[in-house]
């Protein structure tokens, strides 16, 4: 597989979000991009693949995929393993691991003994190290096989597209940048108004909503797996980085980004986070009980929260005073805010008294069925 060569590209997401996904990789300039069940697949070439692990905000990671054969049992599988162009894609130098999904419907159907053939050829006639884990490998292949096809594909990105590389102090349940990253999305935000969370833990909202105003590369800060592939090239991917940085609006006026909390440690966490990233200068965050928010001076812009819920952090009772009190501070505070707020229970969001929009699609979020509510501009 060249450079040149066009291949399946596929962007994962958390199933629910693949129509926002779709519209960034549209917005990016993959106007073919397709919304299929857990993400978004389009057809390119590496230099694709560079650019969308480090231009992407809401994609989880970039899968590639590299061929495909038949087989109908173990034996004809560890027979064409060996004889897969593996050295197209890997150098022998970096260890990897091969993770399988299969079924019944196969005539192969036990992962664990693929995945042990698999790996077997790769070591054997690529001279490839198997790691331990996952975890441990430089490089991921995965196999899929699906009516009798093994369908082979390389995980480009390594390590979750939502470690952007600045976040190292947390608090309690972070939401992942990405799935952030499609929330202000989907509230129609794209870096023009001020958005404030009151609720802000560490920071994740007002630092993917800065770093969106400011223009800045999701991926600038981070390593990925596709630079210890056969295919990299460096010149190409410090080039891609280059052109970001050319096309990159100038604002004289950046918006301001407010976080409050009511522990004074994790925002502590979200001010050190911010200047990490680049945006300590735009982003403010205040110990702050959710009683006491007021709107910052200014044009009305974008309220975003990610309350406690469910099996999240507390007891029932407190935190139907908690959303019912974050729904009064906003309709007697906040006329002419937008609203959005992530939660899994309906009753927790009834409970602000707060006109919701009808629309919430279902989003899969850490063993959870989440819905973003929204608003339009409060009267």
């Amino acid at each position: 597989m060249s450079n040149a060569t066009k291949f399946e590209i596929f962007l994962s997401t958390a199933p629910g979000l693949e129509k926002i996904l779709r519209a960034e990789a549209i917005e990016l300039g993959y106007k073919n991009a397709k919304s299929i069940s857990g993400g978004v697949t389009f057809w390119g070439d590496w230099s694709d693949v560079w650019r969308a692990n480090l231009c992407f905000r809401g994609a989880s990671k970039v899968l590639v995929r590299i061929g495909q054969f038949r087989a109908l049992h173990l034996a004809q599988l560890d027979k064409r393993a060996r004889k897969f162009a593996w050295g197209n894609i890997l150098t022998p130098s970096h260890s990897i691991k091969v993770e399988v999904v299969t079924g019944k419907q196969n005539k192969i159907y036990h992962a664990g003994a693929a995945q042990e053939r698999i790996e077997k050829a790769i070591s054997k006639e690529f001279r490839s190290p198997i790691a331990a884990s996952l975890d441990d490998a430089d490089i991921v292949i995965k196999a899929r096989i699906k009516k009798d096809n093994v369908i082979l594909s390389v995980d480009t990105s390594g390590e979750g597209l939502h470690k952007r590389g600045y976040k190292q102090a947390m608090g309690k349940a972070p939401l992942r940048e990405t799935m952030a990253a499609n929330l202000l999305r989907n509230c129609g935000y794209n870096g023009d108004e001020t958005v404030l969370d009151p609720m802000c833990g560490s920071g994740t909202f007002i630092i993917e909503a800065a770093q969106i105003a400011a223009g800045l590369m999701p991926g600038r800060n981070r390593r990925f797996a596709f630079e210890k592939l056969a295919t990299f090239d460096t010149a190409a991917v410090a080039q891609i980085k280059r052109d970001w940085d050319e096309a990159r609006p100038t604002r004289s006026n950046l918006p301001k980004f407010y976080g409050s909390d009511r522990n004074d440690k994790v925002t502590e966490f979200s001010r050190s986070n911010a200047k990490r990233a680049g945006v300590g200068h735009i982003c403010s965050f205040t110990p702050m009980a959710i009683s006491n928010v007021t709107p910052p001076e200014g044009s009305p812009g974008l309220v975003i929260v990610n309350p406690p819920y469910g099996s999240r952090i507390g007891n029932k009772k407190e935190l139907f005073s908690l959303y019912s009190a974050f729904g009064s501070v906003m309709r007697e505070r906040f006329s002419g805010w937008r609203v959005g707020m992530v939660t899994s229970d309906t009753l927790l969001a009834e409970a602000t008294k707060l006109p919701w929009e009808p629309r919430n699609v279902p989003i899969a979020h850490g063993g959870l069925k989440i819905k973003l509510f929204q608003t339009k501009a409060l009267v």
